[in-house]
């Protein structure tokens, strides 16, 4: 089974809210380096290096955010960056990838993976992304990938995967039985127990041809503005008229040729500053610099917290235990690391009562 022409689409347009208040508006999570020596989205592109042509890349983001993609991908073609004029979620930004991958190369089959995610080691994901862009070609069939849970997990949506079809590459591929938002603790307890459950990567491999009938079929409203726009309708009145999906929700959740591959490696969203101590190492005093800050940390008796500041900045701690302590700007959070996923929440705050500070 040979592998496909292929493309990818990096998806870049979240505000990442859980990460504030290192991460704003001007410039959101996936143009930190969170998670290492670089910006998050470089370390996506750098990943796909040796299977998808720097040529064939395509980023999505809005459009407040294009210069920020420049910078951190100087290698970047200026025609591969697709600027949203508005905040659809993911199944708008799909599609307006697929219409024009079919422009350039209709019988291709595309790479879709979001910007801010942990993966390694990247030779193991270059080889599941092959064989998956194998399977695609082959069965026009709509692919996810699905992490082995470690954990009974609330904040992933979880995939019931269904019988072994066959394998590519020797790694298995599933019948999709369902998708699930993110359950509850006892029901992912549940899910844990089952063995058939799979965390949700969000990282997507179809045939061209095959994504752009599942967008016209289950979301015909997208499918037919975008055509609009390349008979030369403004691509920001359309926009306009889209729904705020996720792709899960409007297109593979109503598809019936959904398939999963299951993945054995590292794996992390790193959805809040609570993520970081599963892909970073903890100093010697047991707490966790965050790699993006540059600031020096000091504690004193001090162990399980997070901390974040900028260069040339210092950060004490005293006799603490299990924080999140980030210092940047005009802002500073302090919360214990457990409730890290309610940063949202002082966001939604601030959202209405001052929103200067995102």
């Amino acid at each position: 089974m040979p592998t496909p022409d292929l493309y990818a689409v990096i998806m870049a347009g979240g505000s990442g809210t859980r990460f504030w208040p290192a991460s704003r508006a001007s410039r959101p999570k996936q143009f930190l380096p969170i998670a290492g020596a670089a910006p998050m989205i470089a370390e996506t592109w750098k990943r796909l290096e040796g299977l998808v042509r720097p040529e064939h890349v395509l980023v999505v983001t809005a459009e407040s955010q294009a210069q920020l993609v420049r910078e951190c991908l100087p290698g970047l073609a200026p025609e591969n960056l697709l600027a949203e004029p508005l905040a659809r979620n993911t199944a708008p930004c799909v599609a307006l990838a697929a219409f024009e991958i079919r422009r350039r190369a209709p019988d291709a089959v595309q790479i879709v993976l979001p910007a801010d995610h942990v993966i390694r080691p990247a030779e193991a994901f270059r080889r599941t992304l092959a064989a998956a862009a194998r399977e695609a070609a082959a069965s026009g069939a709509l692919l996810t990938f699905g992490i082995r849970p470690t954990h009974p997990a609330t904040g992933y949506g979880y995939v019931e995967t269904g019988e072994q079809m066959h394998a590519v590459d020797g790694i298995p591929v599933h019948r999709v039985v369902r998708f699930v938002e993110k359950p509850d603790r006892a029901r992912a307890e549940e899910f844990l127990a089952q063995g058939s459950f799979l965390w949700n990567s969000g990282i997507f491999v179809w045939s061209t041809s095959a994504i752009l009938e599942a967008v016209r079929e289950h979301v015909p409203a997208v499918h037919a503005g975008l055509e609009r726009v390349e008979a030369g309708a403004p691509l920001g009145e359309e926009y306009a008229r889209f729904a705020s999906e996720p792709v899960d929700v409007a297109i593979l959740e109503r598809a019936a040729n959904v398939r999963t591959m299951p993945i054995e490696y590292e794996w992390n969203d790193v959805g809040s500053w609570a993520a970081l101590p599963e892909v970073a190492p903890a100093d010697e005093h047991g707490n966790w610099p965050a790699l993006s800050g540059g600031a020096r940390l000091v504690t004193v008796e001090a162990e399980g917290c997070v901390a974040y500041a900028e260069a040339g900045e210092v950060l004490a701690l005293v006799g603490v235990k299990d924080l999140v302590v980030v210092r940047a700007g005009n802002a500073t959070l302090v919360c214990p690391r457990d409730r890290a996923q309610d940063v949202k929440r002082i966001v939604e705050e601030l959202r209405g009562s001052a929103p200067e500070f995102l």
